[in-house]
């Protein structure tokens, strides 16, 4: 199908960002040989994103915004999003809908699997433009997990959640046949599911390598970035919920895991850390806050460059609640983190945060090839133009 192209400028107000139900019903309980082509883009982008300040408000075709594209859908949220390059992407959300995009936006396909309209998907991991993993959350059977290697024509179901005390929130692979799958802590502790196959078969993992979780800690389903991968083995999962909000990290594909404790305040079930990125095993960005549009998020960004074993606050911090996180490609330095009230970016590897840009993200996403795309509530996906 084809598109209208929105372009919206920097600082222009979009969508609204209100926020309702519980807890759970929001979030869950509680290549090689293109890196100097790719590494130019992202140069370029980089020094464009700099310059958003003194642009926001200057017409012209070079001015960086993100380009708001139309998906054929209708009253869709979407919280997962996996972009494969500058010209694929697939994105997950609510009524079981499932879109992809091959040409850059310019035109979209609607890929649902056929009789998911009741799910919430809210996590999709694509390894190109015909293969791709997506999770449905929610207790007992909702939480599920489907795959295709068509481009979404036709869908497996590979998984279906027979636990009701099980929660699933989010998913990560490593590579094209190994991933993991995490819920909000069973028998007092998390509980994660195993792919060795592309997502073809799931296992659960034993857990008497995963610490015990604290009083009421679960993870948000905000943004498939809960739970994030780097590099064959490591694995890191972001909490909230409990009296403090920690990072759990695995160096062996989720058999064992440590926790450390994050900056970022916790204390109410909505508070937390939301989303995690990495850019190698060893650095590290956290972002979060509290989801309700009402209550102030403050110190809600840290990073850390030791595995996640300490994390430091970041200076200036991100202005609200943000359910997502993104580095640059082949950068050392800049991120952009999304949320209900705005992008914002960071050049010094999360120390200091502003905002350039007011639209509602929930997700961001970006690619070898200096790609970036997001998306959020009202159907709304857009890639970052210059």
């Amino acid at each position: 199908m084809g598109k209208t192209r929105r372009t919206v400028r920097t600082g222009e107000p979009l969508a609204g960002t209100g926020r309702a139900g519980t807890v759970r019903a929001a979030f869950g309980r509680a290549a090689p040989g293109r890196g100097r082509a790719a590494a130019a883009l992202c140069g370029a982008a980089l020094a464009l994103l700099a310059a958003l300040p003194a642009q926001a408000h200057t017409p012209g075709p070079r001015a960086p915004h993100w380009d708001l594209e139309e998906t054929g859908t209708t009253g869709v949220r979407f919280r997962g999003l996996a972009a494969v390059d500058r010209d694929t992407a697939w994105a997950a959300g609510t009524q079981g809908t499932v879109v992809r995009t091959s040409d850059g936006g310019a035109s979209w396909r609607d890929v649902s699997p056929p009789g998911a309209a009741d799910l919430q998907f809210r996590d999709v991991e694509a390894f190109d433009a015909r293969r791709a993993v997506v999770l449905a959350i929610g207790e007992g059977e909702a939480s599920r997990v489907y795959r295709t290697e068509d481009g979404g024509t036709t869908w497996t179901e590979s998984f279906r959640n027979t636990d009701a005390r099980a929660f699933y929130d989010c998913m990560t692979f490593f590579d094209r046949r190994h991933g993991l799958a995490v819920s909000d802590p069973v028998d007092g502790r998390f509980r994660v599911l195993s792919t060795a196959d592309g997502g073809r078969s799931w296992k659960v993992l034993p857990d008497d390598g995963m610490p015990a979780a604290l009083a009421g800690e679960a993870g948000f389903a905000a943004s498939g970035q809960c739970l994030v991968a780097s590099g064959a083995k490591d694995v890191w999962l972001a909490t909230g919920g409990a009296a403090h909000a920690r990072v759990l990290h695995s160096s062996d594909r989720g058999l064992t895991w440590t926790a450390a404790d994050s900056t970022i305040p916790a204390g109410d079930p909505a508070r937390g850390v939301f989303a995690l990125a990495f850019r190698d095993r060893a650095h590290g960005l956290a972002v979060g806050g509290d989801y309700r549009a009402d209550q102030p998020s403050p110190r809600s960004a840290a990073g850390t460059s030791d595995a996640g074993r300490t994390w430091r606050p970041a200076a200036v911090p991100v202005a609200a609640y943000r359910s997502g996180v993104a580095w640059l490609p082949h950068s050392r330095s800049a991120a952009l983190a999304v949320g209900p009230t705005g992008t914002d970016l960071t050049t010094d590897a999360g120390r200091t945060w502003r905002t350039v840009d007011t639209g509602s993200y929930d997700t961001v996403d970006c690619t070898r090839d200096g790609g970036c795309w997001a998306a959020g509530e009202q159907s709304r996906v857009a890639r970052l133009e210059r």
